[in-house]
């Protein structure tokens, strides 16, 4: 399933939220779970995974009615570790979640490029133009500028070229005459040549519809006889290879490339935790469902079984609850 239909799917949701909701004795709820020496993590779990964003929002409302106090801040201050995080995640509007996650990859020393590139390749344009409105209100600088300042190169072309969301083309026209231009430009830019032509993959890769796209992959591998990946790898290196690669995992199937980016946190030793909440976070309300089922194709294993074999504690529990079932 190519990326920009998958935010459409009502079947690929796992948190669908609550039928019968009432926000006031969710917020009592939490503030009981708080209250006093201790914390009730699984309290807290029971009623904030198992409600949709806008229903979380609605807590968070209640709970400053009722108790006077920000219910993001009572949660930082009675939580800790990835517990804490995971949860403070569930609390943020989804967009302004995207800013954020964005904003804290590019500050203080040091970029986490993976962080950018996954978010930026993976969205539709609406989606993009919102989290570049949030992040303009929560942080009071141009998302563009800010990756500009942060980034050099063509690394830094590409990121402000997927930014402006051009890919977005839903409907699924293809030119085969134009398809057939662009592999051959490709090829001429790199197999071709000593040396590569960056710019030239970037525009195509950065500014075609998916549909279209998929059908340039095609036409290049019957020029080149390897596929596109093949020659990104050999073409280039570091993290422009990692930006064209997962521009083109994204075109090919979006729900394996979220599947790998989550595999690929919990493989080997350690877990990369901030990949494994922001994704089972950001895409619980849009196709994790889907998700889960590439993933036991792709791995053999269920996503939740290898959660349980990777996590422990509350921080366990309350990603199994927003993953779900298996498939």
């Amino acid at each position: 399933m190519a990326w920009w239909k998958a935010w459409v799917e009502q079947e690929g949701v796992t948190v669908k939220g609550s039928s019968h909701f009432n926000p006031d004795p969710d917020a009592e709820t939490l503030y009981k779970a708080m209250k006093g020496i201790g914390t009730n993590e699984q309290a807290i779990t029971d009623v904030l995974t198992r409600r949709s964003n806008m229903q979380r929002q609605q807590i968070a409302k209640s709970f400053k009615a009722q108790f006077g106090k920000d219910l993001t801040e009572t949660l930082k201050s009675e939580l800790s570790g990835k517990f804490e995080r995971l949860i403070v995640a569930l609390m943020y509007p989804p967009y302004r979640y995207e800013a954020k996650e964005l904003h804290d990859a590019m500050k203080g020393l040091g970029t986490k490029e993976g962080v950018i590139i996954e978010i930026l390749a993976s969205r539709t344009k609406t989606q993009l133009r919102e989290i570049m409105k949030a992040y303009e209100e929560d942080y009071g600088s141009s998302l563009e500028e800010d990756i500009q300042a942060d980034t050099s190169g063509y690394l830094e072309r590409i990121l402000v070229c997927l930014l402006q969301g051009s890919r977005d083309d839903v409907s699924g026209f293809v030119d085969p005459g134009l398809a057939l231009q662009d592999a051959q430009d490709l090829y001429a830019a790199g197999e071709k040549i000593r040396g590569t032509d960056e710019m030239k993959f970037i525009t195509i890769l950065c500014t075609r519809s998916a549909t279209h796209l998929l059908r340039v992959f095609e036409e290049y591998k019957k020029i080149a006889n390897k596929s596109i990946e093949d020659s990104i790898k050999s073409e280039t290196h570091g993290s422009l290879e990692e930006a064209m690669l997962t521009v083109v995992k994204c075109t090919r199937n979006l729900h394996s490339y979220f599947a790998e980016r989550l595999y690929y946190a919990m493989k080997g030793a350690g877990t990369r935790d901030g990949t494994l909440i922001r994704n089972i976070v950001s895409r619980s309300e849009i196709d994790l469902n889907l998700i889960k089922c590439q993933f036991k194709k792709m791995y053999g294993q269920t996503l939740s079984s290898m959660i349980v074999g990777d996590t422990s504690g509350d921080y366990k529990n309350a990603l199994l609850s927003l993953v779900g079932s298996d498939p």
